[in-house]
């Protein structure tokens, strides 16, 4: 997740100031589902933008290796978004870059190019749990995180970090999921998320997400600009730092397919 995209749920800073007026007092269902559309509005009309990032990589004994990369992403009107990372370090995987295509309904299409082997490798919809070039964020974590690909229950409201926030619990419509549901904090006055729980398929504590240090950008668009996700089963960890961030750049479908993998440098 940390935007729209857990670069990206990542992912996962969504919104802006919001009504509370807007969200249903119904069934936890239907509230849990108010809060997650009315969070969805708020990231609409940032047309494309474009970041830098550094991914840090630790293991349990504390070692780290750094990556350095950039990520692109569009917005589409009447499906999900489109993205792009390409790795530009360490030496030996820069050009390597994942293109997505999120689908608000059915599988999201994800191509990896892999510049030793000069080829586009298309990534199965059942392999979707894998990790990200060795990372702690999966490459569905790296998707655009669209409202219609889960079910939503409203669980409490509850103090984090000092932050009014509503606890939501999602459960992935895709059955080849890594994920039997999420548990997510997200506080009542800007909807930003500031704290994901994942559990694995068999229903156990898998990852945490925290996301910290967000900025506000053309009035509208937060962002987080530190995404840290432990494996707790592992002991192992990826932190995600956004040093560079802009908005309406311009960018056209063009620029999101197959051919554009192989010319990322």
């Amino acid at each position: 997740m940390i935007y729209k995209h857990v670069l990206v749920s990542m992912v996962l800073a969504l919104l802006s100031v919001f009504s509370f007026a807007q969200v249903s007092e119904g069934t936890p269902e239907e509230k849990g589902l108010s809060i997650a559309v009315e969070a969805d509005k708020k990231d609409v009309g940032y047309e494309s933008s474009q970041s830098k990032m550094t991914m840090t990589l630790k293991n349990k004994r504390g070692d780290t290796s750094v990556r350095e990369m950039r990520v692109k992403a569009l917005e589409m009107q009447e499906d999900g978004d489109k993205s792009l990372v390409i790795f530009d370090t360490p030496k030996d995987q820069r050009g390597t870059a994942l293109l997505s295509f999120t689908h608000k309904v059915g599988y999201d299409d994800q191509w990896l190019y892999l510049p030793a082997l000069k080829r586009v490798k298309k990534i199965s919809s059942r392999n979707k749990s894998g990790p990200f070039v060795g990372s702690e964020f999966s490459f569905e974590d790296m998707s655009s995180q669209e409202v219609e690909k889960y079910t939503y229950k409203y669980l409490r409201d509850e103090v984090y970090e000092g932050k009014d926030c509503y606890v939501l619990e999602r459960f992935p419509v895709d059955k080849n999921s890594g994920y039997t549901r999420q548990i997510s904090w997200m506080d009542k006055e800007e909807l930003r998320v500031w704290k994901v729980n994942f559990y694995d398929r068999k229903k156990s504590l898998l990852k945490t997400l925290v996301n910290t240090d967000f900025k506000l950008y053309l009035d509208k668009y937060w962002r987080a600009h530190n995404a840290n996700m432990v494996n707790h089963q592992t002991g192992k960890s990826t932190e995600l730092v956004i040093h560079d961030i802009a908005f309406k750049t311009g960018l056209e479908d063009k620029d999101f397919n197959k051919n554009s993998l192989k010319r990322a440098k």
